[in-house]
């Protein structure tokens, strides 16, 4: 079973599906995003953060994604 990480973003009152493809960076392609074999390694990776000026935080995208199966 494959896995992938999604969010809906809201955009000018636009529904928009997101793709985590890796690297923190997002697509809106289906086909680029990023597949896990193990649902336990696409949840490590919803709990990315990022620390910038002493600041550590969870970007906007990891707080509202889901991990989602291929089924």
């Amino acid at each position: 079973m494959a896995y992938f990480i999604k969010v809906t973003d809201f955009v000018d009152d636009m529904c928009d599906d997101m793709y985590y493809k890796g690297d923190n960076s997002w697509t809106d392609t289906f086909e680029d995003r990023k597949v896990y074999t193990n649902k336990s390694d696409a949840d490590l990776d919803t709990l990315t953060t990022v620390t910038k000026n002493g600041v550590t935080y969870t970007p906007r995208h990891f707080k509202k994604c889901i991990v989602v199966s291929d089924e």
